[in-house]
C-alpha cells in the first residue's frame, strides 16, 4: 500500500531566522540603521561568525527585506561574488560601511 500524504509547500527563507531576529532586536534597540561595527560586536557577543550574519543580511536585503543605504549596491551577483570558497571575508565586507535597516 502507497502512502498517499502529501507534504504542504512551506516557504523556507533564504536566510538564518535566529539570525535575522538578532539583527531586528538590535535595530530596535539601537533605535539607528546598524552598521558593520554593529554586526561585528554582535558576532563577538554571542560567538556567531560575522560571515553567517552577514550572509543573512545581504539575503534579506536581496528579498527586499531590508535595507542597505550605502554605496555598494546589493543583489544576488554581488553575493554571488563575495561568497568565494563558501565564505565572506571581513576584507571583502569594508566597502558596505553604510547602514543597514528592516524595510519600511
Amino acid at each position: 500500500m502507497t502512502d498517499s500524504k502529501q507534504t504542504p509547500d512551506v516557504d523556507v527563507p533564504a536566510w538564518d531566522v535566529a539570525l535575522a531576529n538578532l539583527a531586528k532586536e538590535e535595530f530596535d534597540k539601537k533605535g539607528a540603521p546598524l552598521t558593520l561595527d554593529d554586526f561585528t560586536d554582535l558576532a563577538k557577543e554571542y560567538t556567531i561568525r560575522l560571515d553567517d550574519i552577514m550572509v543573512t543580511m545581504f539575503e534579506m536585503v536581496i528579498a527586499g527585506e531590508w535595507q542597505y543605504e550605502g554605496e555598494q549596491r546589493i543583489e544576488r551577483n554581488t553575493l554571488n561574488e563575495l561568497y568565494v570558497g563558501g565564505r565572506l571575508h571581513a576584507k571583502d565586507l569594508e566597502p558596505f560601511s553604510g547602514g543597514w535597516r528592516p524595510q519600511d
